[in-house]
């Protein structure tokens, strides 16, 4: 596999094709004084987070009138249907989905949209969703054709396996993830076709569920030691909203007292202590979602017409701490384009 070793180059490997454009950000659009706010109906999946911040707070720098109706889904698919049920009722201007289950429940996958559930009249703007193709959100990121379209926040898979390579050679990698969360399986499915094309075994492990086939954390820390004894070289951390809620307290250390690298798909995961990670920032996420969203209210583009996009940088980062620790220090080349980190963990108490 070729690593890149300057910035430059990293960058240009890491990075997907889109960035928010500055001419975007230069003036605020034409918005008669007085005008209604645009309504948005947002449903997130685990509560608030910085993605929404930067949503927010892009329409208030752009003097964008709007009128934000939030709706969380708490990991509860059953919430779902009435949330459906009050937009079809309030009908809002657009339709704000935090990932991808909120985002399949909302418009379905589309060649399997079911009339009367799914909304196919309403323009939804997507965020954090890690691969809106193998979801089968849309068939083409470039080309969405249908009411739908959004921004993706994990980098390239094979980016970051060539991030876990150029850090420390592997044979074999650990994943674990939940097994009910698409934007982990979509994620997976990808690191195992790489594995197969690029010769690194995968051994992969799924948290326990209990009888309404929700995760739970018991046995959380044995995973990852089963993971360790299969031969993981290093612990990936995938786009996974339930395993972030325990990645800080329980697994990333059981993998530091296993002497087991752990490596970050999103900035969340990275804050939560992991050694490295190739990630994008929440914030300038929901920052870009918000253009989505100004392109559909204020520029009167259709949904079907906008490109999925992602951050045209996303930050490499090392967690010095960790690499002590794990006497892991990062290869000489590597600190030139290498974010490094020197506390232990960055996520709020």
């Amino acid at each position: 596999m070729s690593i890149p070793t300057t910035r430059r180059q990293w960058l240009a490997a890491a990075a997907a094709a889109a960035a928010l454009p500055a001419s975007a950000l230069a003036q605020g659009p034409a918005i008669a004084k007085g005008a209604k706010p645009f309504r948005i109906y947002a449903i997130t999946f685990r509560g608030m987070t910085d993605v929404e911040k930067g949503f927010s707070e892009y329409f208030a720098s752009r003097k964008i009138p709007v009128q934000i109706t939030f709706r969380d889904l708490n990991r509860e698919a059953s919430r779902m249907p009435g949330f459906l049920d009050e937009i079809r009722a309030t009908k809002p201007d657009l339709i704000y989905a935090w990932g991808t289950s909120v985002t399949l429940g909302v418009v379905g996958p589309y060649d399997a949209v079911i009339p009367g559930q799914h909304i196919t009249d309403i323009p939804v703007v997507f965020t954090l969703v890690a691969s809106p193709t193998l979801a089968k959100i849309v068939r083409d990121n470039k080309a969405p054709g249908r009411n739908v379209t959004g921004v993706t926040h994990v980098g390239p898979t094979d980016a970051q396996i060539r991030a876990m390579a150029a850090y420390r050679p592997f044979q074999t990698l650990g994943v674990l993830y939940t097994p009910s969360e698409k934007n982990s399986v979509v994620v997976l499915e990808d690191i195992r076709r790489l594995g197969r094309e690029s010769g690194f075994h995968t051994v992969e492990r799924t948290f326990r569920m209990d009888a309404q086939r929700k995760p739970v954390a018991d046995g959380a820390a044995d995973l990852v030691r089963e993971l360790k004894e299969a031969g993981a070289q290093w612990l990936y951390l995938p786009p996974d909203s339930f395993l972030g809620t325990l990645a800080e307290g329980i697994i990333i250390p059981a993998a530091m007292e296993l002497g087991l690298p752990t490596f970050a798909s999103t900035e969340q995961l990275m804050q939560a202590g992991a050694l490295s990670g190739l990630v994008s920032r929440y914030y300038n996420i929901g920052q870009f979602t918000a253009f989505k969203a100004e392109q559909i209210l204020v520029g009167k583009q259709a949904a079907s017409t906008i490109p999925v996009e992602t951050l045209k940088r996303f930050s490499y980062q090392i967690r010095m701490p960790a690499a002590k620790r794990l006497n892991l220090p990062p290869p000489l080349p590597m600190l030139g384009y290498a974010e490094l980190i020197t506390t232990e963990s960055t996520t709020a108490p």
